[in-house]
């Protein structure tokens, strides 16, 4: 991160133990980069993570995975991010999993776009991931390749972008307005968490979007439980 210019490090972890130890030790775990271990942040979930992001770009190896959603390749991918940076207010999270089981869906679901760095599959074998490093490596370089040394020259656009905590209060109303019409039981598959966040992401792609969506349901949820029995 240090090397391409970068130094907000946002970590979800279950074994923190070991991250904290490195941190206390970051002149010798971060050689040159101790300020970036140092001031790495710890999150409870990638939700809160996230929150204050307006695009997450989740990264998957593919392999056995069954996605609904478009992979985009890294160099296509790294043009979107560059132009969502020109946008006024806008922050960008970029979102790796661990290298054994990468991120899950739920996890994904927290993402507007997925992105996959392209790589070469011997006939006999797929290696399905690289290390953890060497991916947030090429995934930076990608970036200021891409022209992020000069985002903020692009044309902005004045609509203001939706962050990732309103979003995710988007899809909670909409989980609850399910819930309160009865629609969640009848129809389970499609109220499930990780498919209504996608809808919410398609719902709210900008702030006023998401407030007049929020609105709606607010209403949806006062109508309902005004005419539910008893």
């Amino acid at each position: 991160m240090r090397d391409f210019g970068f130094s907000d490090l946002r970590f979800v972890n279950d074994y923190a133990a070991p991250f904290e130890a490195a941190q206390i030790e970051s002149t010798k775990s971060a050689v040159g980069a101790a300020d970036v271990m140092r001031n790495a942040r710890a999150f409870p979930s990638v939700a809160e993570a996230v929150a204050d992001c307006t695009l997450c770009v989740g990264t998957t190896a593919i392999g056995g995975r069954q996605l609904s959603r478009s992979v985009l390749p890294l160099a296509e991918a790294a043009q979107e991010v560059v132009r969502e940076l020109a946008k006024p207010g806008s922050r960008v999270a970029f979102l790796f999993g661990s290298e054994k089981t990468g991120l899950t869906n739920e996890q994904l679901s927290h993402c507007q776009l997925l992105v996959n760095i392209p790589m070469f599959a011997p006939s006999d074998a797929r290696h399905l991931s690289m290390n953890l490093g060497q991916a947030v490596a090429v995934c930076l370089y990608e970036l200021g390749r891409g022209g992020f040394e000069n985002v903020r020259d692009l044309p902005a656009l004045h609509e203001p972008p939706i962050t990732a905590d309103a979003r995710e209060r988007l899809t909670q109303l909409l989980m609850n307005a399910m819930e309160a019409t009865d629609y969640s039981r009848r129809f389970p598959a499609n109220a499930r968490e990780h498919v209504v966040r996608q809808l919410a992401m398609q719902l709210g792609r900008s702030q006023d979007e998401a407030v007049t969506w929020m609105g709606f349901l607010r209403q949806v949820l006062r109508t309902a439980r005004k005419d539910a029995p008893g």
